[in-house]
């Protein structure tokens, strides 16, 4: 009879604590966002191309307000042009992409979408014209037409500018080789396909909306030596097809991805230190950039040991995702949402134990 009821006891228990969970997940969803998206002024029309200016910018994380990441960082992302943002791990780097995409506010200086302060834009408006590809891939158990397409509207895209966007994309010939082509079904995370054709799918994903900006975020760094070579011979291509027409802002290290670029920007501790071409920059004795060039040539990594680079670099996105959640939701309301956080962070950590 004890057994019974200790059984009876434990079979209530779970769907009370799904309960209580699912409350707590719609709590969150249900928060409203500090930044309104319905409401703004609208994106400048297709014939008018657009430029980035960030003027006297400053930021800092909620967990670190004396530690600036940006310290009044000016600089522009020339429209038309393709421009590429390094430094090491911890620079700013990672926060000027969130800014650009507005998942944060800059807490001095501006932001500027031609002469418009990006703050007065239409949220959800500016954000359908801006392509993102990083270096984590998000596949879904669909078919291929489904992944490239994800989040877009029947009426908003034609198959003609899928297989555009897969060609350009250097993802084309790879996809009519699968079983069922565009039609095949993706496993879940894209488990069926290599890290070069998972990230083609991304690069893909972002060009079959026409994106004005395109915002490359380490796109190459999580792969290997062949499938970095494949990539990078597809963004090459698609930098090259688009220039004029999509303003390009490349975050990254390595020289393959930014040697081509119309102007390079050097950021060390939240500031601009070194602006220029690559052939401008190298001749810079000891400048950062070329000494983070020389050390590449010489087998090196750029920020130092890969694995410590690694590891640096999911602890910056992991603070990065959470700080974004935080500036999304009113300020009475963080607290609340970061006790979630840590406890389905602690959570996790019992599980993997």
């Amino acid at each position: 009879l004890s057994s019974a009821f200790t059984s009876l006891n434990e079979n209530i228990n779970q769907p009370v604590k799904a309960v209580s969970a699912g409350q707590r997940v719609f709590e969150i969803l249900d928060l409203e966002p500090d930044i309104p998206e319905e409401e703004g002024e609208a994106f400048p029309e297709e014939s008018k191309q657009v430029g980035i200016r960030f003027e006297n910018v400053e930021y800092a994380y909620l967990s670190r307000p004396d530690k600036k990441v940006l310290a009044g960082v000016t600089l522009d992302i020339r429209a038309g042009k393709t421009t590429a943002v390094v430094g090491k791990s911890g620079c700013g780097k990672s926060t000027l992409s969130k800014l650009v995409l507005r998942f944060y506010d800059p807490q001095g200086g501006a932001v500027f979408l031609n002469a418009t302060e990006l703050q007065r834009m239409h949220l959800r408006q500016y954000r359908n014209k801006v392509g993102v590809v990083s270096q984590d891939t998000q596949l879904f158990r669909m078919t291929v037409t489904e992944n490239i397409t994800y989040g877009l509207r029947a009426t908003e895209y034609t198959m003609e500018d899928v297989e555009r966007a897969a060609k350009l994309a250097n993802a084309d010939e790879f996809i009519r080789a699968l079983p069922e082509g565009y039609s095949t079904m993706v496993g879940e995370s894209g488990h069926d396909l290599s890290g070069g054709q998972k990230q083609r799918l991304s690069i893909a994903r972002a060009l079959v909306r026409r994106p004005r900006i395109l915002l490359l975020d380490e796109a190459t760094s999580a792969l290997d030596a062949e499938n970095e070579a494949m990539v990078q011979a597809a963004l090459d291509s698609l930098m090259q097809q688009m220039q004029g027409s999509c303003t390009i802002m490349v975050i990254a290290h390595r020289l393959s991805t930014i040697k081509d670029a119309d102007r390079i920007i050097v950021l060390h501790e939240g500031e601009v230190v070194e602006q220029g071409t690559h052939d401008e920059l190298v001749q810079i004795k000891e400048g950062r950039y070329a000494t983070m060039i020389a050390r590449q040539l010489q087998g090196g990594a750029a920020d130092g040991d890969e694995e410590s680079k690694g590891n640096e670099k999911k602890v910056e996105d992991a603070v990065a995702e959470i700080m974004a959640i935080l500036e999304l939701v009113k300020e009475d309301q963080r607290k609340d949402v970061m006790m979630g956080i840590m406890k389905k962070a602690k959570g996790a950590g019992k599980g993997k134990a």
